[in-house]
C-alpha cells in the first residue's frame, strides 16, 4: 500500500456508498500525501458508475484534518496542474464539488485552514456537537485563506459572519457552526455516525442521474468561479513570503505546532498574543 493510500483509505460499504477514512498520525496534518490520496480517490470515483455517495471521516477523533503542513511537506500542490487544469489544491476541491457523486463530511475534532476549505468543498457537513473545532485561522498566522474558504463561506454564512470567521481566526464549536450555517447540523456525538450513515444509505438508493442533475443545478447558483479561486491561491502564495507570516509560522512551530498534542489542540487561542510571547 502506498503512503497516500494508507492516509486516505477507502471502505466500500456498497458499490453505491463509500466511506473515506483520513489516517495520517499523529495529527492528520494535510500534506502532499493527503492530496495524492484524494487525487487517486477522485480518479476511482470517476471510474465507478455505480457510486452515489462518499462520506469523509477521520480515524482520529481529536483531529479530522488538522491544517496545512507548515514544515513545507506540501510538494507541488500549488503549482502543478490537475486534470481540470487548475493547481492540484484547487483541482481537488473543485472536482469534488462538481462530481456527480454526493460528498458528506462527518466531522469530529479539529478542522482548520485548508482542512476547513476541504469540508466547505464537500456537499454537506455534519459535526459532533461536543467534539468540533472548526475555523480559518490564517489571518492570525499572517496569511489569508487561499483554498476557497473566503470564496465559499459567504454563500453559506453571509458576509458578516464570514468576516468574523476569517478575521477572528479562532475556533468555532459545533453548535455555533450549525447556527451560522458553517455546517448543516451539529449532532450529539453518540448520534453522529448513525445519522450520517442513514442519510448516505438513503442517497445511495437514488438514481445517479438525478443526484448529478440536482447537484449541477445547485452548483450553478452557489459556486465561486475558477478565476476567483485562482486569484486567492496566487495571493496566498505571495502571503507565504511575507516576513510577518514567516515569523508567526516559526513562532507556532517553536511553541509546539505539529509536535505537541496539547498545543496542536488549542493553538488558535494564542494567535492574538503570539509575537508578544
Amino acid at each position: 500500500m502506498t503512503e497516500s493510500a494508507a492516509h486516505v483509505r477507502v471502505i466500500e460499504e456498497s458499490a453505491a456508498y463509500w466511506r473515506v477514512l483520513f489516517e495520517n498520525p499523529p495529527f492528520n496534518i494535510v500534506d502532499a500525501t493527503i492530496f495524492e490520496g484524494l487525487q487517486d480517490l477522485l480518479a476511482r470515483m470517476d471510474a465507478s458508475p455505480s457510486l452515489r455517495v462518499v462520506v469523509f471521516e477521520s480515524a482520529n477523533p481529536d483531529f479530522y484534518l488538522a491544517h496545512f503542513d507548515l514544515t513545507g511537506k506540501t510538494g507541488n500542490i500549488m503549482t502543478a496542474a490537475g486534470p481540470s487544469g487548475l493547481p492540484i489544491l484547487l483541482d481537488t476541491f473543485v472536482r469534488l464539488t462538481t462530481s456527480p457523486v454526493a460528498s458528506i463530511a462527518k466531522i469530529r475534532g479539529c478542522v482548520r485552514g485548508v482542512s476547513s476549505e476541504f469540508v466547505l468543498a464537500c456537499d454537506m457537513r455534519f459535526a459532533s456537537r461536543e467534539n468540533t473545532r472548526l475555523g480559518q485561522p490564517e489571518v492570525g498566522v499572517g496569511l489569508h485563506p487561499g483554498g476557497g474558504g473566503a470564496e465559499r463561506l459567504p454563500h453559506l454564512v453571509g458576509r458578516g459572519r464570514a468576516l468574523e470567521i476569517v478575521l477572528g481566526a479562532d475556533d468555532f464549536d459545533g453548535d455555533t457552526a450549525e447556527r451560522y450555517g458553517y455546517v448543516n447540523r451539529a449532532l450529539p456525538d453518540a448520534e453522529l455516525d448513525s445519522f450520517v450513515d442513514a442519510l448516505a444509505r438513503r442517497i445511495a438508493s437514488f438514481d445517479r442521474g438525478a443526484i448529478a442533475a440536482a447537484k449541477n443545478l445547485v452548483n450553478q447558483v452557489s459556486l465561486p468561479s475558477a478565476d476567483r479561486l485562482l486569484d486567492a491561491l496566487s495571493s496566498f502564495q505571495t502571503a507565504l513570503t511575507w516576513t510577518e507570516a514567516q515569523q508567526r509560522v516559526q513562532a507556532l512551530l517553536k511553541r509546539g505546532l505539529q509536535s505537541d498534542s496539547d498545543f496542536e489542540l488549542r493553538w488558535p487561542a494564542v494567535l492574538g498574543t503570539l509575537l508578544e510571547t
